[in-house]
């Protein structure tokens, strides 16, 4: 599912129906929680949805690298990476089981 997808998905959501929004306004307002999620990623911030999941930032250590085609050492700089964990409920959703209240 590409973005134009998962847009007119959210858009021809029932849940959505007595909102009667646009496809532009859904477009704006799942632009605008992306770039929520990218500011606070930015900002060194976990972003925690309840029963979806984790966005987190991740440090990765500078290290000592090899080029495969000369063999020579090259230096690997310390980054950081954005990374997602799924939450329990969302796992469960995607594995069909059922949650046990």
């Amino acid at each position: 599912m590409n973005k134009n997808e998962f847009i007119a998905a959210v858009h021809e959501n029932k849940n959505l129906d007595t909102f009667k929004l646009s496809k532009s306004a859904v477009a704006a307002v799942i632009d605008s929680a992306l770039e929520a999620i990218e500011s606070a990623l930015k900002d060194g911030d976990e972003v925690r949805l309840v029963g979806f999941g984790n966005f987190y930032v991740a440090k990765r250590a500078a290290i000592q690298g090899r080029n495969p085609r000369t063999g020579a050492t090259i230096e690997i700089k310390a980054s950081k990476t954005p990374k997602f964990r799924a939450g329990k409920s969302l796992k469960d959703s995607v594995n069909g089981t059922t949650i046990k209240d």
